[in-house]
């Protein structure tokens, strides 16, 4: 999982699109990068490792000119975490300069980087997204739009895109629609990002989503777009509901990301009430929306037992399992005033490898919390996803290798509760139907890779 921002035709889109990252470090933690390309057609690039504030300061901006620039955050699916990885990626070749930002999975990258090293082709990093770098470069296609088009030809799995050829901006999305991207106006010029809290932050208005398979351009005439002639079923990630984008967010065609999870919290509540509670309790900050709901239909209290760390990062986007358990002892401390003696209910948007929950139940122990009831928005995740998230494995999640009875008994509560899948699909905005939930179902939209090992050579997000 990755974040996107583009600009053309605003003054300074550098320092814009360096606003905009701000709002999108939800999405990628690892790195971050800058493209901006002058008005004589020079790209510059400024990336760094950690967060946009660590290493994209005043004096890497300064650079950075022009009307055109795109932007990355990162979150490494599998691969490397190393500046070589960082984006976006910027090369040259014969008519100037593509830089290309990605939010995805390439499912058949290893087959295509396979083919494309048989031709010659160098790699300097080992992210899926240079492969379309590559792909790009070799079009002999004149339109910018058409060079776009014919690399994604084949290209199997989740992509959000953000893409400068020469002077032109494009944006483009996966024909399944996997991930989220949107289209604003900022005064005479365009901004496409992941998510809508980052059109807000620099004062854009949302137009539109990029429609699944949907390639946008902006150039010097305006904007105009393309379909990929590839048609496929739609199928959004109900997880960006449930975890990934933020609550202020409106995704896929309008949806209210806070709206969506007080519902889920509203129907975990009518599913998995908990009669002996005294108070409802979320974990902050993914699942406060959904807390909330589960109090209002439960109509238990609504606490603040838990105060987490603003300083410390999103644990599930660590991208070691050392880092996870790491970050947990300092991300969390729990208020003992609100848990001592008290039978609670600790709602969260998921559990995938337990790591995290189990530490937090400590917690909640440690404070003097009488029971401790979990409930989870969300069903068990069960299998790997390919399109983007971090788990690329099956021993990895505890919900593929433990029933619900074992989990309780692993991370120490009294009870646990899930939101059934059906739940969940008719909670969310545009449910239950185009949506992907092979994560809780196993129900892959694409074939899944021969060998997912594999994949492990590196992604691009």
């Amino acid at each position: 999982m990755c974040g996107i921002f583009g600009v053309r035709g605003v003054q300074d889109a550098g320092a814009l699109v360096h606003l905009g990252l701000y709002s999108l470090q939800h999405r990628g933690q690892e790195s971050a990068g800058i493209v901006a390309v002058d008005d004589d057609g020079q790209a510059r690039a400024v990336r760094s490792m950690g967060l946009v504030s660590e290493g994209l300061g005043a004096t890497e901006t300064a650079k950075l000119s022009g009307m055109l620039a795109i932007g990355h955050t990162r979150y490494s699916t599998a691969g490397s975490s190393t500046i070589e990885n960082a984006q976006p990626i910027l090369a040259r070749f014969r008519d100037g300069s593509i830089s290309l930002a990605h939010n995805g999975n390439i499912v058949n990258a290893t087959e295509l980087r396979r083919e494309l090293e048989d031709q010659g082709a160098i790699f300097s990093g080992s992210m899926d997204s240079e492969i379309l770098v590559h792909r790009i470069a070799r079009s002999r296609c004149e339109r910018p739009e058409d060079k776009l088009a014919e690399a994604l030809r084949g290209v199997e799995g989740a992509y959000c895109l953000a893409v400068t050829i020469g002077d032109t901006l494009l944006a483009a999305r996966d024909p399944h629609g996997w991930r989220p991207l949107s289209l604003g106006t900022l005064g005479d010029g365009y901004v496409f990002a992941s998510e809508t809290c980052a059109l807000d932050i620099v004062g854009a208005t949302h137009l539109r989503d990029v429609e699944p398979g949907e390639i946008v351009i902006i150039d010097a005439n305006g904007m105009r777009s393309v379909h990929i002639p590839e048609r496929a079923e739609l199928k959004r990630c109900v997880f960006e509901y449930v975890y990934f984008a933020r609550p202020d967010s409106r995704i896929f065609d309008g949806g209210s990301v806070d709206h969506a999870r007080r519902e889920l919290g509203r129907q975990l509540g009518r599913e998995c009430p908990a009669p002996t509670a005294d108070l409802v309790f979320g974990v902050p900050d993914s699942a406060n929306a959904a807390a909330l709901g589960f109090a209002e239909e439960t109509k238990l209290p609504l606490e603040f037992a838990l105060i987490r760390n603003h300083y410390v990062g999103r644990t599930f986007i660590q991208p070691n399992q050392a880092g996870r358990v790491q970050k947990v002892k300092v991300k969390y401390n729990p208020v003992r005033e609100v848990l001592d003696g008290k039978s609670v209910v600790m709602v969260d948007d998921s559990i995938v490898r337990g790591t995290t929950t189990r530490g937090l139940v400590a917690l909640v122990r440690q404070a003097g919390a009488r029971e401790v009831h979990m409930r989870i928005s969300s069903p068990p995740v069960t299998g790997p996803c390919y399109y983007g998230i971090d788990t690329p494995s099956r021993e990895e999640l505890i919900g593929a290798n433990m029933t619900i009875e074992q989990i309780a008994d692993h991370i120490g509560v009294d009870s646990l509760g899930y939101l059934s899948r059906d739940g969940m699909l008719k909670s969310v905005p545009g449910g239950p139907h185009g949506f992907c939930h092979a994560c809780f179902s196993g129900d892959y939209p694409t074939p899944p890779p021969t060998d997912p090992d594999k994949l492990r050579f590196g992604c691009g997000c």
